[in-house]
Order: structure tokens, then sequence, then C-alpha cells
């Protein structure tokens, strides 16, 4: 089954989240240090992707156009609507909630990055599931430790995930007659280092040290594909 890989997925970031709702009643203290123990990780995890790369015109073009993209159709004010929309519907009256906050950080954190895009290509083309199993088990872990800070909402990130990697599963065998192998690992690399700035600002939004509009950024990882194939048309071009 082609969509297994992206199934299993979604479902180990509610087998997560159910785990970590057992612990969401830890002192505030607690969760305040967790949260900024996390920032702290994802923070880490955004700068070693960043370096994926070294064709850095590339990654601020793509910035630079998806972040065009972004505001133009504001990504994120139509996110969080939907997170607020989601947190209304299963809030409890006089419920301090964070689904909303919850929900938009745990999809943006399970969204962005190469294993989702290489494991759904792998699930596709070679009917290979052990990246997004790997992933899986990394999302599960990590829904469960978001899902003490930030609650319930986490397991909605469930849906984009399997939407996401299950999309670019079906699309696989087009993408692959598009796309040579070798611009394809040079878009998997440049996608990675973007991706990994767009994580890096994930990380300083959950130390409130910045607010970014990451889903504003989204864009940018689509946008790099058209970005590095111009970028090696010139090349070619100037020999």
């Amino acid at each position: 089954m082609e969509l297994i890989g992206a199934i299993v997925n979604g479902i180990c970031i509610m087998l997560g989240t159910a785990c970590g709702l057992l612990f969401t009643r830890i002192p505030e203290r607690i969760k305040e240090t967790i949260m900024n123990g996390i920032g702290l990780t994802v923070i880490i995890i955004g700068l070693t992707m960043g370096f994926a790369s070294d064709r850095i015109i590339v990654i601020i073009l793509s910035l630079v156009s998806g972040a065009i993209i972004g505001e133009g159709i504001d990504l994120d004010e139509k996110l969080n609507r939907l997170g607020s929309h989601i947190e209304i519907k299963f809030k409890k009256p006089g419920q301090n909630s964070k689904i909303a906050e919850g929900f938009v950080t745990a999809s943006l954190i399970f969204v962005i990055g190469a294993m989702a895009v290489v494991g759904a290509l792998d699930s596709g083309l070679r009917g290979d599931h052990e990246v997004l199993f790997t992933k899986s088990l990394i999302d599960g872990f990590v829904a469960l430790v978001l899902t003490t800070t930030m609650g319930f909402g986490v397991v909605f990130s469930a849906i984009p995930v399997v939407l996401y990697e299950g999309g670019i599963t079906l699309f696989a065998t087009q993408i692959n007659q598009w796309v040579p192998d070798d611009l394809l690992d040079l878009f998997i690399d440049d996608m990675t280092a973007t991706g990994g700035l767009l994580i890096l600002a994930i990380g300083l939004n959950l130390l409130k040290i910045t607010q970014i509009r990451v889903a504003n950024l989204l864009p940018s990882l689509f946008t790099v594909g058209f970005v590095l194939y111009i970028y090696l048309q010139v090349q070619s071009w100037l020999g």
C-alpha cells in the first residue's frame, strides 16, 4: 500500500499526543522549562539542516519569493484561523486552551523537513517506507513532548502531515518522470537548507525571541525548485 508510510506517520503523532496528555497536569514552571528545551532542540535541528547546501543565493531567492507568495495569500493568518476554528470546537468553557497554538506549531514542525519529502518519494517510487517509518517514531516522540506543554491541539497536526506526505507519494511517479535524479538530489539539498531556516525560526518563536510568521515562508519549500532550475540554467549559460 503506497500510503502506509504517511498513514503510520499520522497514527504515531496521534499516539504520541495520547501519551503526552498523561503529563499535561505538570506544574507550569516545569512546562516552561520543557518548552525552552524544545525550542533549543528545534534551533539545533534547524541549524544542522541549514548547512545542507552551499548555494546561498538559491536559499535567499527561495525565501524571498516564498515570502512574497506567502504574504500575498497570508498563509499564516489562514492557518491560525483554522487552528482557532478547531479550538472553538473542542475548547471547554472557561478553559485556558492552547489548541490553536499546538496545531499550528506541530504542523509546521512535522511538515517542514527533507524526511517528509524523501520518505514520501521512496514510498511512491519504490514502495520503501523505511524513511517515513523512522520519521513516524521521531514525530511520535516530539508530539508527546509538545503535548505536555501545548495540549490536545497537537493531535490535529496529523491531518496536514498525512495529506502532505500522501500527496507527494501519489504524485511520486510523475515527479520522477519530470525531474532527473541529479536535479532531484540538488533540490532535496536546497529544500533541506531552506526548511532548516524555517525550523530555526520556529525554535526562535518557541523561545519567544522572535515572532516570525513562519507559515508565510512555507511557499519557499516549493519555489526552491524553480529557483534552483533557473540558477543551474544561468550557470550553464555562463559556462
